[in-house]
């Protein structure tokens, strides 16, 4: 018998955005030259900065910024920090996985659904202030050099995906307690 479970399909399509525009914040610059957290012209022409890197830079966790200024240890183990992109859009893939089955099949699967966007969501969080902070640090510093540095599309999509989950989670935790019934048939005796 196939059931109702309407409440849950909010909070699954929010955690299914968010692992999207999450997933496009993991590939950012070097692997994805659109998506950048910081933007900065140099004289050899514009550097993009990403999760795992820059531009013209090997892909790796950790990076130093091309500013000797920059190069502190503090701020090298920042960048080490936006390895919880990747893993807030995992977290946010278990959510949409879990709103799935609580759509298909029980509430269960809501509830899950619900508690894996809440950590998802709070992952996003730690991630979004370390990416404001880090990268605010470094496009003072550039700016106080005298160069053109702008904030990138990264930390916007980031920010897009922590209102995504937080909505998810909240959908979701009010889908847990939605209509979940079976579909009566008309059967004549």
């Amino acid at each position: 018998m196939a059931q109702i479970a309407g409440a849950a399909v909010p909070g699954l399509l929010f955690c299914f955005a968010a692992m999207v525009l999450l997933l496009f914040v993991s590939v950012s610059e070097p692997t994805w030259d659109k998506v950048s957290f910081l933007n900065v012209r140099l004289s050899n022409g514009t550097t993009h900065f990403g999760c795992f890197g820059y531009t013209n830079h090997d892909v790796g966790i950790g990076y130093y910024f091309s500013n000797d200024r920059l190069n502190s240890t503090v701020l090298h183990n920042l960048t080490k920090t936006l390895i919880l992109h990747p893993i807030a859009c995992g977290l946010s893939g278990i959510a949409f996985f879990f709103g799935l089955l609580g759509a298909a099949f029980h509430r269960s699967g809501t509830i899950l659904m619900a508690l894996v966007a809440c950590l998802a969501f709070l992952t996003c969080l730690v991630a979004w202030v370390i990416d404001m902070i880090l990268f605010g640090i470094a496009r003072q510093r550039y700016r106080d050099e005298g160069l053109w540095a702008q904030y990138g599309n990264a930390t916007w999509l980031t920010l897009g995906a922590l209102v995504a989950l937080i909505l998810g989670f909240c959908t979701a935790s009010f889908g847990a307690f939605g209509r979940y019934r079976r579909k009566r048939t008309d059967t004549s005796y």
